[in-house]
């Protein structure tokens, strides 16, 4: 569904107009200590906790994801055999690494002879080894693992001063992710996987193989834990090394077993924990699963979270202050692995990146057309509501709300320039999940970021 911008922009606004507190300036955009809290927002809702779809509409809203949504793969419908040449392209497509013509740089900051990486990269996609029909294998990741452009763990980078945007990392995937393996590389240390949203490479030692159905029935018990938290670990234990200090990410479902009174689990007395069930790898790369603890501590709860614009809010400040991590590397997440993790711990999936998240044709999207005037796009921020994704060439913000005149987003970002009461261009090396104000955001030398919105999404 798509909405228009006229109906857009006769929402009725939903903040409730408060005095500004005694405020302690941080000297980033005029924002003050108290805005880096949930509450601050949270209480300025109106009608913040009415939940915006229930668990029904949101199991609906993910099947239309999966059907209208090219850049989401529904693996229960792959069919038995793949078109190699179908593999043979998405294996070749270098996603987010060459374009013929500019450098790449190692971590030393020395520049790479381009020919020879090309020609090693070539070489290990195994092209030629890709049959007429493909018949996809099953597997579940069983640890937090990272997706490649191309199976190599060589780092890259577009200058010889940057050491964070490796141009060979693609996103992550996370315990419990069922995918389809469709190749190998040519050394036999990786595999070319479909993910439920991406494609690319992996460390065969974080992938068991397994059956069709173990692999596609994985989560589907009638108990569950949720993650809450921006992350949690699953108990360290010696006894089961293989499920021991896991890093499991906001909004990942696992499988509750039931363990007898008094019957230790890696060790220990699982009273005081929760026992959840995880894939493991066995030594020939099969799949077996393990029972592991998360205490009940963690923040994690037995369901998904209502959907409300207050809870939106208090997921995303779960993340402020985390280091930025393009491709999900650093054990964090980029700016649409930080949207996408936000929706994820109410159910709602989302696309991988900006550029499908954006476009998606299974979300409410408003398209703001190039050639709207700054006058209208500042009146459409305005209306804008929190949970709204608001979208600018390969970047995502989320709305937390409205205060002093302005839309107040909270992102996963490098940086933020803005001008002083003078007029002198300020800049801050953010390089996390940040709190700002969107208005006096500039964008290059002679805009600001509302001139270059291209989308806005909104899940209702």
């Amino acid at each position: 569904m798509r909405a228009t911008l006229l109906t857009f922009l006769l929402l009725v606004p939903f903040a409730v107009p408060a005095g500004e507190p005694p405020s302690t300036d941080t000297g980033v955009l005029g924002v003050r200590v108290e805005q880096l809290a949930a509450p601050y927002w949270t209480q300025r809702l109106r009608h913040g906790d009415k939940p915006i779809l229930a668990p029904a509409e949101i199991a609906a809203q993910n099947v239309r994801l999966f059907a209208l949504d090219p850049s989401m793969h529904d693996l229960s419908k792959l069919p038995a055999s793949l078109d190699g040449a179908d593999v043979r392209k998405a294996v070749a497509d270098y996603r987010n690494v060459y374009d013929g013509h500019r450098a790449l740089y190692a971590e030393t900051g020395k520049a790479l002879d381009m020919a020879t990486l090309k020609r090693d990269t070539d070489a290990s996609l195994d092209l030629d080894a890709i049959a007429q029909d493909v018949t996809p294998r099953f597997g579940l990741i069983v640890k937090r693992a990272e997706l490649r452009g191309v199976p190599t763990p060589l780092r890259v980078f577009s200058s010889d001063d940057d050491h964070d945007i490796d141009r060979f990392a693609e996103t992550a995937l996370f315990p419990g992710t069922p995918v389809a393996v469709v190749h190998e590389s040519a050394d036999k240390q990786w595999f070319f996987v479909i993910a439920p949203n991406y494609e690319a490479w992996v460390r065969k030692e974080f992938v068991a193989l397994g059956s069709r159905d173990d692999v596609l029935d994985y989560g589907k018990a009638a108990r569950h834990v949720v993650v809450l938290g921006a992350k949690v670990r699953t108990t360290f234990t010696p006894e089961a090394p293989r499920v021991s200090d896991l890093q499991l990410d906001m909004g990942l479902k696992l499988p509750i077993l039931d363990v007898p009174p008094r019957e230790d689990v890696n060790g220990e007395n699982p009273y005081a924990s929760f026992v959840v069930q995880l894939p493991v790898r066995n030594a020939d790369g099969t799949l077996a699963f393990a029972p592991a603890l998360i205490p009940r501590s963690a923040h994690v709860a037995d369901d998904y979270l209502p959907l409300t614009r207050a809870n939106l809010v208090r997921q995303a400040f779960k993340f402020l202050g985390e280091r930025y991590g393009w491709a999900h590397t650093y054990g964090t997440r980029d700016c649409s692995g930080f949207a996408s993790e936000v929706y994820r711990s109410f159910g709602v999936l989302l696309p991988r990146n900006t550029s499908a998240q954006a476009v998606s044709p299974a979300l409410n999207r408003l398209e703001v057309e190039k050639d709207v005037p700054r006058a209208q796009r500042l009146e459409l921020l305005k209306r804008t509501q929190p949970g709204d994704l608001i979208y600018i060439p390969g970047h995502v913000m989320l709305v937390i709300g409205h205060d002093g005149g302005n839309t107040w987003i909270i992102n996963d970002v490098a940086g933020a320039s803005w001008l002083d009461a003078n007029g002198e261009r300020l800049h801050a090396h953010l390089n996390g999940v940040a709190v700002e104000p969107l208005e006096p955001l500039l964008a290059g030398h002679d805009g600001i970021f509302a001139d270059i919105i291209t989308n806005i999404q909104r899940i209702r």
